[in-house]
């Protein structure tokens, strides 16, 4: 720890010794500080091929530059080329949510399997000082071993449901960053197949053509041996014996010596998914159960036998994957499962010993329509004391007639961000019904809203639904994070589609962004803002508790109200100048700490946030008022306001004070006059308005009636 970092510690228990306003707001201006000018995080703009040399797994060297694209090979200690190794920020540029790509190193063997992810550099603001990049680093290591031939998902807490069925490999995300990590699934895809398909032809497989549905033809045994429906493989035990010829197990059959011409295996092979084979073939009661085993990504295999080999072993589980066949298609091994049914052909058809479905998804690189390869692993065990087993492969190539199945779809060319729209559409509905309820409160029923019994319920549950359902479930909050990286951004030219990898935040973006015309930054600051919520809360409860309020003059509070604007002008220097000291600098916002992370993070951070948090309780929304930067963005763009929709009298100031007195943001002068770019919208100025008991000029308007009655 930094002697300056002990002192603050000191310091703390010191002027919290006293609470006051004074105290508290020393000891967060004092954490903020450890945590701005705390030493910046190493950050490197390029990699030299020396740095890229320590990073390669130990195992491999870093081989030669490739001319034609910015990557390098991987050798192992004989000189063998096995993979590709490079950096992804030199391949693609997916902006992240500073508006800056996520750089990462890439290693991938020849096959397409990823050897390793590395974190070289990232500017995330979930990563770089909430949750730390340690859960980053974790997230990038579940690549290892997995194919680019694979369909690679996020599983996000927004679609845990779909975990089983989006995808053959689904890996987890990281809570709280979501957004953020399909950002890195992409950057990580997309830089990888862009070598892939350069470098490793075939590794990409094409679209699945799948069984034509309505195509049927009803056929015999021999018609679909001839149509080449059923196709057949024997096995005979003299190819066995030479299968194993030589070898330590030659002579552990005596059968297959014995009998060189008899059949070991007889094998036959069909595609259920064709609607001829699978309504041909199948009895009624398996052709029934055949959908509920077999989903509709998957595509149905039969295969038959007869002869002394086993399909499966004695120990085999049901629904497993059977450790004597594999399939291949091209380069790649497909996942083969046993589909677990019961399989009856019909009356007529010839007798079976042995009978499975195997299921293989097309999700991931099956094509049915393509030829593939069945290998038969036959076994032979040596020594009856801690015997040995060997084993020999036959393949069996399946060639399928391409008039059962349809053309290939056409390639998913959706974008990326596409997924996490989908995922939360239920999400955004809600959403979205909530602003419309709320849009039609403020514009067509904004006075029965401030009415007195009804104003104090209302917003304190619209304001429980802002933190609970926007912040602490949505992840909601909007931030100066991302004004700043928009306005870097588009001043550099750099794409801005990192947005929409955020549709919740962006539908929120969207509707303060409309509001900001009708009635300027009150709308979110007041209703929408977590924190701010969060903090009225707090107030709330110190009256509730009869705890002292701190007042501010109104002198005062003029002038501490350009502090955000201050604050907000130094953000947009130093992002244009360094993005490190940027990041730092951003924590004035103490959003991250309270909402996105819940407080789960350092001390500084969450000691910082509380002692807002706690000023709360004895003033009303301090942070709000003199401190956001967010909140004086939003009240420069809310001079696009058009309308002045508080309205006031003209004795309004002038004799009568009341609404400015009452005021909790001093944005009432004294003349009456609303400053809308201080107004949080809470409707306490209109119910006064509207209020007969309340208002001056109302009251005296009664009693001059009532007097001109009596006379």
């Amino acid at each position: 720890m930094y002697n300056w970092q002990l002192l603050e510690v000191a310091l703390t228990f010191h002027l919290m010794r006293k609470t006051s306003f004074i105290n508290v707001a020393l000891v967060g201006l004092l954490t903020w500080l450890v945590i701005a000018f705390s030493p910046p995080s190493f950050a490197q703009e390029r990699f030299t091929e020396k740095e890229i040399a320590r990073l390669v797994p130990s195992e491999f060297i870093l081989g030669p530059r490739e001319k034609d694209l910015p990557i390098w090979q991987l050798v192992d200690v004989k000189n063998k080329q096995i993979g590709y190794i490079f950096e992804s920020r030199e391949l693609v540029n997916i902006p992240g949510f500073a508006g800056l790509p996520i750089n990462l190193l890439v290693a991938i063997d020849l096959e397409g399997e990823f050897i390793r992810i590395l974190v070289l550099e990232q500017r995330e603001p979930v990563f770089v000082a909430g949750l730390g990049v340690m859960p980053l680093n974790n997230f990038v290591r579940q690549y290892k071993g997995h194919s680019l031939a694979s369909n690679i998902k996020v599983a996000g807490p927004y679609n845990k449901k779909k975990k089983s069925f989006s995808s053959n490999i689904v890996i987890d995300g990281v809570t709280k960053a979501t957004a953020s990590v399909r950002i890195v699934n992409e950057t990580v895809l997309a830089s990888a197949l862009k070598v892939a398909r350069a470098k490793l032809k075939g590794i990409v497989p094409r679209p699945a053509a799948l069984p034509k549905k309505d195509l049927f033809e009803k056929m015999s045994w021999q018609q679909l041996l001839d149509a080449g429906l059923v196709r057949k493989l024997t096995l005979k035990n003299a190819q066995l014996e030479k299968a194993f010829a030589g070898s330590y197990y030659e002579d552990d059959d005596p059968e297959a010596r014995a009998n060189p011409d008899d059949v070991y295996l007889d094998l036959w092979v069909a595609d259920l998914g064709i609607p001829t084979v699978a309504q041909n073939l199948l009895d009624k009661e398996t052709l029934e159960m055949l959908p509920v085993q077999v989903t509709e990504f998957e595509e149905p295999i039969l295969v038959l036998a007869n002869g002394r080999h086993q399909l499966v072993d004695e120990d085999f589980v049901p629904n497993s994957v059977p450790d004597r066949m594999g399939i291949r298609q091209g380069e790649f091994p497909i996942n083969v499962r046993d589909a677990d049914v019961d399989v009856q052909l019909k009356s007529g058809f010839p007798y079976f010993e042995q009978a499975m479905v195997l299921r293989m998804d097309t999700r991931v690189g099956f094509d049915p329509s393509s030829p593939w390869v069945l290998s038969l692993k036959a076994i032979r065990q040596h020594g009856s004391f801690r015997s040995e087993v060997g084993h020999r492969d036959f393949p069996y190539e399946h060639k399928p007639d391409a008039k059962w199945y349809e053309e290939p779809p056409e390639v998913d060319n959706a974008p990326p961000w596409l997924q996490s729209w989908k995922d939360r559409a239920i999400d955004m509905a809600f959403l979205t019904l909530f602003f419309l309820a709320l849009a039609w409160m403020l514009f067509k029923k904004q006075s029965q809203l401030a009415a007195k019994p009804v104003l104090t319920p209302v917003r304190l549950i619209a304001l429980a639904i802002t933190v609970f359902f926007i912040g602490w479930y949505g992840q909601g909050q909007l931030s100066i994070v991302t004004v700043l990286g928009l306005a870097t951004g588009v001043a550099e030219g750099r794409d801005m589609s990192f947005l929409l990898y955020d549709p919740f935040s962006l539908l929120l973006w969207g509707f303060v962004l409309i509001t900001l015309v009708i009635w300027g930054r009150g709308t979110f600051c007041g209703w929408l803002c977590p924190f701010g919520a969060l903090q009225e809360f707090t107030y709330t409860l110190g009256r509730w508790l009869r705890l002292p309020e701190w007042k501010i003059s109104a002198d005062a509070d003029q002038k501490l109200k350009w502090i955000k604007y201050l604050i907000l002008a130094g953000l947009v220097v130093v992002a244009f100048v360094s993005q490190t000291w940027a990041d730092k600098l951003v924590e004035v916002e103490p959003f991250k700490t309270t909402i996105t992370l819940a407080f789960d993070r350092a001390w500084p951070f969450v000691l910082y946030a509380g002692a807002w948090l706690l000023l709360g309780v004895f003033m009303f929304k301090g942070f709000c008022r003199y401190i956001c930067p967010l909140g004086a963005t939003l009240a420069l763009f809310g001079k696009t306001r058009r309308w002045q929709w508080i309205e006031r009298r003209s004795a309004c100031g002038t004799p009568c004070r009341l609404c400015t007195v009452k005021c909790s943001y001093g944005a009432i002068d004294t003349e009456g006059k609303i400053d809308y770019d201080e107004c949080f919208q809470c409707l306490d100025c209109v119910q006064i308005y509207d209020d007969p008991k309340q208002c001056v000029p109302l009251i005296l308007e009664t009693k001059n009636g009532e007097n001109k009655d009596a006379a």
